[in-house]
């Protein structure tokens, strides 16, 4: 029995020790430095804010085209049909600021892609479509040059780990191909505000970061009319067209 007690005592003492015992702490001076850079990969999905005209009649440049029944008081809706995803890679230069703020910089190329569908069937003369039935959806594709500069205000260091959140602002150019007949056309350039958060993780060489981020457009991105072969109710059944994207980032730092 008393061996037994003394075991107990040695495992409590020892645990307890164990306990006490401070992790190590990895790139202790990592944020103390005025640069530094690294690489980012990640997933994105494109999104539309879409307001439509309503009914389409109250777009003055609406031309009426009764061979699909589309006039002045037709009310032609249209929304993202469904998230795809897409993908993100950029390179980092931050700047320390403070001790809890750093100024960041992130260019970088990302491919994806937006499905909108209409309460009318979707007929475009580049894609072939069997019978009168018309397309699901009307795709379009964005390949954007990104040019975030992000606040990141961090907050206190937990052993290896630090949470923090990001803000600021971003252009993007938008590089993908366009056509004089494309059903729904794009502007090239657009502003956006941006917030999201993260977790930084330090490692014994480098420090990992997951990063969640919304972008908000600030400005209409729907573009001109496209070529008179193709119908043109779509587009100007759109009043206001602006872009949300959501980005899941995986930097290396």
């Amino acid at each position: 029995m008393k061996k037994v007690f003394i075991t107990i005592i040695l495992l409590i003492a020892g645990g307890i020790v164990f306990a006490q015992k401070q992790k190590i702490n990895y790139l202790t001076t990592f944020d103390d430095k005025l640069f530094h850079f690294g690489f980012t990969i990640g997933m994105n999905t494109l999104d539309f804010n879409v307001v439509n005209y309503n009914p389409i009649g109250e777009n003055p440049e609406f031309v009426p085209y009764p061979l699909d029944r589309v006039v002045w008081d037709s009310r032609v809706r249209s929304d993202v049909a469904s998230l795809v995803p897409g993908f993100t890679v950029g390179i980092i230069t931050s700047m320390r600021l403070s001790k809890d703020l750093n100024l960041r910089f992130l260019p970088g190329l990302s491919f994806g892609e937006r499905q909108l569908t209409f309460n009318v069937p979707i007929h475009d003369i580049n894609v072939y479509s069997s019978g009168n039935e018309g397309l699901p959806y009307y795709t379009i594709r964005s390949t954007f040059l990104d040019f975030p500069v992000l606040i990141k205000y961090k907050a206190r260091r937990i052993n290896n780990d630090r949470p923090y959140v990001i803000f600021g602002g971003a252009y993007r150019h938008d590089i993908s191909r366009t056509a004089q007949e494309d059903l729904i056309k794009l502007k090239s350039g657009g502003l956006y505000a941006e917030v999201g958060g993260g977790w930084d993780h330090y490692f014994a060489f480098f420090r990992f970061s997951v990063e969640a981020k919304f972008s908000f457009g600030l400005n209409d991105q729907l573009g001109d009319l496209p070529a008179p072969t193709q119908r043109l109710y779509y587009a100007q059944s759109i009043k206001n067209l602006r872009s949300k994207i959501f980005t899941l980032s995986f930097h290396f730092e």
